[in-house]
């Protein structure tokens, strides 16, 4: 069994992960007006010029892809937080560190269509990475525990 992937190890695919970080709110600055829009997962907005509100990271990617905003990463993306976050996860074999299900994919959405708005983007994508890697380095050690049992 070494080397081969248990597929009832992953509940969802790749591009679910996705489509499901796309519903994270995130925060953008408008550069347009525009009333409010309605949708069937909420109404968002009014957009007013350099007013910070929130929508869903689909809708702020939209927009952005349109120059309608810039965004503002969130608090957790700063190249200090993720720092203290990575030391944090070194320290502790047993546990994870405070940050959304979906982090990676949110990180990467963010990478591709706002890299001109997150301050240090090569340091924090560098700093998402090795979270990753740490974490999942936890999850194979663990992981072989139980298979001792």
């Amino acid at each position: 069994m070494a080397g081969q992937t248990d597929p009832h190890i992953s509940l969802f695919s790749p591009q679910e992960v996705e489509f499901m970080a796309e519903d994270e709110l995130v925060e953008i600055v408008p550069n347009m007006n525009m009333e409010q829009l309605n949708f069937i997962s909420g109404d968002f907005g009014r957009f007013i010029p350099q007013i910070p509100t929130k929508v869903p990271l689909w809708l702020a990617v939209a927009l952005k892809r349109r120059g309608k905003c810039t965004f503002r990463p969130p608090g957790w993306m700063s190249v200090d937080n993720l720092t203290q976050i990575l030391e944090a996860e070194r320290e502790s074999q047993s546990t994870f560190q405070a940050l959304p299900f979906s982090y990676v994919e949110i990180a990467r959405l963010l990478f591709d269509h706002a890299r001109d708005d997150i301050p240090d983007m090569y340091m924090v994508r560098s700093l998402v990475e090795d979270i990753r890697d740490v974490r999942l380095h936890k999850l194979e050690t663990n992981l072989g525990s139980f298979q001792d049992l």
